[in-house]
């Protein structure tokens, strides 16, 4: 399914939340029918074939492709069924979580909350990222413990924290119990059925096609120099220029995804003295489970550091991408700063000082009008397409829905 296909689902399913006519229900899918078809003309989304779709304007579609492992091809089908599986609720202990709950479309993919917030009410530790590009992402998770898609999708699911399913062989028997899933599993993976690596290829080909471009930046880097407005131009030069954002939130022409994939310590609740108690506390690699560290209140902040042991990565975290960054607050790792404003003056005073803080933090010497200038160059990143899904979807709820 191609992303102006899913912009055009996403519009369906909110009229359709809101009318209750049968005979205007009738016209709104025949209307669905010639879109797809209208969009399906211009791209070519042959079933089980890997040329399914055409990025957004601003993302490389051969860097794109490129992202798309071969152990795990895409087809139209099984980005299909992994779209169900990320709204299913019921891949959730209770049925009351989905990994829409937490990556919500109306909310460009992310929660909204301050830190993530699993079954049964359980508060995380860290802030949820959005998934728009994370098809791009080296490292999965704000401290990279995930390699791939596939993996980083294994680790909620089966997270008593998160979603909380005891085990593989539990979720793998409740969605075998469902005829539906059995018979689209057939279709798209053939003998291997039902499996915890059959679900997660499933979801992450889904995920993969959750592309963010086509923003204001785009159109004006691409040489629309009308698309900006004055203050985002002078913000531009500052992100390239004294702000030194670039350094860390890099952008090139076969580049633009506004992270350089690296982790840093910027000092985001960072204590020494803290630091020193954990690192000396923290268990072997072979003693413990890197997650349980991630969802540890302490622990949670040494960040890279749990997964690497190295001492350069102590309180260093992953760099999130800029793209719709004004959509996705609160910010960093544990969503301890709430605005765009509140981001940009953190970092021009430097962050907060600490023996592991990144030697490229330092102050900045922003005046008051080049600090609004730069929040409003970030708002140029926001992609037209994810701004109009998030105006025209509901938001996810918690309401439990029936597990069997």
């Amino acid at each position: 399914m191609a992303w102006e296909e899913l912009n055009v689902l996403s519009l369906l399913m909110t009229l359709i939340q809101r009318s209750r006519d049968l005979a205007f229900l009738l016209v709104l899918a025949l209307v669905y029918l010639f879109a797809v078809r209208a969009i399906q003309g211009r791209t070519y989304h042959e079933p089980n074939t890997s040329r399914v779709r055409v990025t957004p304007r601003g993302i490389s579609e051969s860097l794109w492709r490129k992202r798309v492992p071969a152990t795990n091809p895409m087809s139209s089908r099984k980005i299909a069924l992994g779209r169900t599986l990320f709204f299913d609720k019921r891949l959730s202990i209770e049925g009351s979580v989905s990994c829409a709950t937490c990556h919500d479309p109306a909310i460009a993919f992310t929660d909204a909350r301050t830190v993530s917030m699993g079954t049964g009410a359980k508060v995380g530790t860290r802030n949820t990222p959005t998934i728009l590009n994370a098809v791009f992402n080296e490292f999965l998770f704000w401290d990279g413990r995930a390699r791939s898609l596939e993996d980083q999708v294994k680790h909620p699911v089966l997270s008593s924290f998160e979603m909380g399913m005891g085990s593989e062989e539990e979720l793998t028997n409740r969605l075998a119990a469902i005829p539906e899933y059995r018979r689209q599993f057939r279709l798209v993976f053939k003998s291997e059925g039902i499996t915890i690596d059959t679900i997660a290829k499933a979801i992450a080909a889904y995920e993969r096609t959750l592309l963010s471009g086509n923003s204001p930046f785009d159109r004006f880097i691409t040489g629309n120099r009308e698309a900006l407005t004055d203050p985002q131009k002078r913000g531009w030069e500052l992100f390239k220029g004294k702000a030194r954002c670039i350094q860390c939130h890099t952008h090139s022409q076969d580049h633009s995804l506004f992270t350089d994939f690296k982790f840093h310590n910027t000092g985001i609740a960072a204590v020494d003295a803290l630091f020193h108690k954990l690192v000396g506390s923290v268990p072997k690699p072979a003693q413990t489970d890197v997650t349980l560290l991630a969802h540890s209140a302490e622990f949670s902040e040494l960040g890279r550091f749990a997964v690497t042991r190295k001492q350069v990565d102590i309180g260093a975290f992953r760099t999130p991408t800029l793209r719709d960054v004004e959509l996705t607050s609160p910010y960093m790792h544990n969503g301890s700063l709430k605005t765009l404003i509140d981001v940009v003056q953190f970092y021009n005073r430097g962050g907060n000082p600490n023996s592991h803080l990144d030697k490229l933090m330092r102050p900045l010497q922003l005046s008051d009008n080049e600090v609004n200038d730069l929040v409003q160059f970030m708002r140029a990143l926001t992609s037209d397409d994810v701004l109009r899904v998030c105006q025209m979807t509901s938001p996810q709820t918690r309401i439990a829905v029936p597990i069997r």
